[in-house]
């Protein structure tokens, strides 16, 4: 799954920048360039984070800020911000933002900041499992490899979830055939293979990396 950063700054050639950063990096972004827009875009894309300007023609980040959270949306939110005073750090988070960073920053910090963000949204998501571009939702059960959604039958579900849910831990055919299929499973204990074989051919369609590796005379591994 690819997140979806959206950029608030009415600086054409700082929003441009900053998009083209984040494009480079692999995030899919959308600009609003006022703070109407911005409100707007917000609410009708639903982004994963907001990277916010304090002084906006027409509504402040702040009030922006204040008026997200008062609908009860909850997605990060990052200032940018000319003003260094304690104060106005204060009034910032106080509106309901998550983090700031004072121009003239370093693009560095502000992408680092993102991923801090973003990875702790993610942490908060009990239903959400991730490795590497591989993502499952227990919930909706939808599986992402990247941004390609991957159709998988019930079982081919459940033997990727138990997979995603102990990465890099070498998980015996018993233990797969115990959790996946149930104790009182008596059928050929081949169908594990068979499985791995369906998930391979559908996760790796667009030739991907492989990530669910045989660990010989073992069993199995989710793993780069």
């Amino acid at each position: 799954m690819t997140f979806h950063i959206l950029v608030v700054e009415d600086e054409a050639k700082l929003a441009q920048f900053i998009e083209l950063e984040l494009k480079y990096e692999g995030y899919n972004v959308s600009v609003a360039r006022d703070g109407m827009e911005g409100l707007s875009t917000a609410r009708e894309s639903h982004p994963d984070l907001i990277i916010l300007d304090w002084m906006l023609p027409g509504i402040s980040g702040p009030e922006i800020c204040r008026r997200l959270r008062a609908t009860g949306d909850k997605v990060p939110v990052i200032l940018l911000t000319a003003k260094d005073e304690v104060s106005d750090r204060v009034a910032g988070l106080d509106a309901g933002a998550d983090d700031y960073v004072v121009k003239p920053f370093s693009v560095e910090e502000l992408l680092a900041r993102i991923r801090a963000h973003l990875r702790r949204n993610q942490e908060e998501d009990p239903d959400t499992l991730q490795f590497a571009d591989l993502t499952l939702n227990s919930t909706t059960r939808e599986v992402y490899r990247g941004e390609r959604l991957i159709e998988l039958t019930a079982k081919e579900f459940d033997l990727l979830e138990y997979l995603l849910s102990h990465p890099r831990q070498v998980l015996t055919r018993d233990q797969i055939l115990e959790r996946v299929w149930g104790y009182d499973f008596m059928g050929d204990s081949n169908i594990i293979e068979v499985y791995v074989r369906y998930l391979r051919l559908k996760l790796e369609a667009n030739n991907e990396k492989r990530l669910v590796q045989t660990v010989r005379g073992v069993g199995y591994v989710l793993r780069d």
